[in-house]
C-alpha cells in the first residue's frame, strides 16, 4: 500500500511528523512525502524537519509564496506529474493551508482516494481563507479524521456519511508529547535572559485580517505594548509579518542584551522546540494561531486568541483558551485578568492522548488494503 503525504507549511510539519513515524513502523505501508514549498524559509521549514525528525521529502515542488490563487494553482500544476509518476493508493493531507486543498483537489480529479487529517473544524467565518480550504477539502475527502467532538458534529450537519468520519484525536498533541524531552531541554528561556525575570508572556501574529491592515496592526501592537508595561512580551515574528512592522514602534531583540523587564520585544522566528519551550513557561500567550490554542490547552498555559472566533472550541471548553477579539482595551483587560487569575487546568479534550496517529494509520490500513478476489 502506497500512501503519499503532502505538507506545505509550518503547521503541516508538526502534524505530519507523528503520522510518518507511525507509518514507518507498519510493514504494509510504503510512505512517500511531498513538500510543496509553500513555506520555504529555512526557519519555517528546514528547522522544523530537523526538530521533528521528518525525513527529507521525496519531492519538493518549491512553489514559494504568492497570492492564494497563484499558490494553489502552482501546487496543482506541479503536483499532478508527481501523482502520475508515483501512482499512490491514497493521498494524505493535513490541516487547512493552500497546499492542503490543492493536493486534495488534484488527487480527486485523478481518481485517487484522499484522507484529510483535522477534518470538520469550522470557524463559520468564510472571510478566512483557511475556512474555505477546510470546507472544500472535506467535500473532496474519502476519509475524514476529526480531532475534536465539534468537528464530528459539523461533518454530520453537512451530510458526510458517518462511516467516512473517524474521531481519532489530535496529532498536534502527539508531536508535543513525542518531543517533550527535547523541548524541555531547550535553553531558549535562559538564552533570552528570561530566567532572571519573574514572568513573561509570548505573542504570535500572522493572520491576514490582523497584520495586513496597517491600522489594525498598529492598534494591536499598541495594545500589546500597553500590556507589556506589566509583563514583558516576546514576539517571534513570522517572516511574512516582518516587513509589515516597518514604521511601527516595536523593539527588536538586541543579541548583546537580555530581554528587558517590560516591553514588547520582537525576535526572529524560533524553531519548533525552542518555541514550545518558550510557550510552556509563559505566564500568558496572545495569538491568532489555531495550533497554539491546542498546544497551550495541553501545556496548561493561559491563551488569549486575538480573533472573533475559533474553529477549535475544545480549547475553550476543555482548555485554557479565551477568544477575545482584537479591540485594544479588551486585549489589555483580558491580559491583566489572565495574569492575576489564570484559568484552572482542566481534563484534556477526549483522545488528545498522544495516540491519534496510530488510530489514523489503523483506519488507513483497513480502508486501503485491497479486498482479496
Amino acid at each position: 500500500m502506497k500512501v503519499l503525504s503532502v505538507v506545505g507549511a509550518r503547521p503541516n510539519f508538526v502534524k505530519i511528523a507523528p503520522l510518518l513515524r507511525e507509518m514507518a513502523g507498519r510493514g504494509e505501508i510504503e510512505s512517500v512525502l511531498v513538500h510543496t514549498g509553500q513555506h520555504y524559509d529555512a526557519r519555517m521549514s528546514d528547522d522544523f524537519f530537523a526538530a521533528l525528525a521528518i525525513p527529507a521529502p521525496d519531492f519538493n515542488l518549491a512553489v514559494g509564496s504568492g497570492s492564494h490563487a497563484r499558490q494553489t494553482a502552482e501546487v496543482m500544476t506541479r503536483f499532478e506529474p508527481v501523482l502520475e509518476s508515483v501512482r499512490p493508493d491514497l493521498v494524505l493531507v493535513v490541516g487547512d493551508v493552500n497546499s492542503t486543498l490543492a493536493a486534495a483537489l488534484t488527487a480527486a480529479k485523478l481518481g485517487i482516494r484522499v484522507a484529510h487529517v483535522e477534518a470538520g473544524l469550522r470557524s463559520f467565518d468564510r472571510s478566512m481563507p483557511e475556512e474555505l480550504n477546510r470546507l472544500a477539502t472535506d467535500a473532496i475527502a474519502d476519509e475524514l479524521f476529526a480531532s475534536e467532538e465539534s468537528a464530528v458534529e459539523n461533518l454530520a450537519r453537512e451530510g458526510v456519511p458517518s462511516e467516512r468520519v473517524h474521531f481519532v484525536g489530535n496529532v498536534m498533541i502527539d508531536a508535543l508529547r513525542l518531543t517533550r524531552p527535547l523541548w524541555q531541554a531547550s535553553t531558549i528561556v535562559a538564552d533570552l535572559g528570561l530566567d532572571r525575570l519573574p514572568r513573561y508572556g509570548a505573542v504570535t501574529l500572522h493572520r491576514a485580517a490582523n497584520v495586513d491592515d496597517p491600522d489594525r496592526l498598529r492598534q494591536i501592537t499598541g495594545a500589546l505594548q500597553a500590556l507589556a508595561r506589566h509583563v514583558p512580551l516576546i514576539f517571534p515574528v513570522h517572516p511574512r509579518v516582518r516587513p509589515l512592522l516597518d514604521g511601527h514602534d516595536v523593539r527588536w531583540l538586541d543579541a548583546a542584551a537580555p530581554v528587558p523587564a517590560q516591553g514588547l520585544v520582537c525576535t526572529e522566528p524560533l524553531g519548533y522546540l525552542d518555541f514550545v519551550a518558550l510557550v510552556s513557561r509563559a505566564a500568558v500567550v496572545l495569538t491568532d494561531s489555531g495550533g497554539i490554542q491546542e498546544e497551550t490547552t495541553i501545556l496548561g498555559v493561559p491563551c488569549l486568541t486575538l480573533r472573533e472566533n475559533t474553529e477549535r472550541p475544545a480549547t475553550v471548553r476543555h482548555g485554557t483558551n479565551r477568544v477575545i477579539g482584537v479591540a485594544p482595551h479588551r486585549i489589555v483587560e483580558e491580559g491583566l485578568f489572565a495574569l492575576t487569575q489564570p484559568p484552572l487546568r482542566r481534563t484534556p479534550p477526549p483522545r488528545w492522548d498522544g495516540h491519534a496517529a496510530a488510530r489514523i494509520v489503523d483506519v488507513l490500513v483497513r480502508a486501503t488494503v485491497p479486498v482479496a478476489a
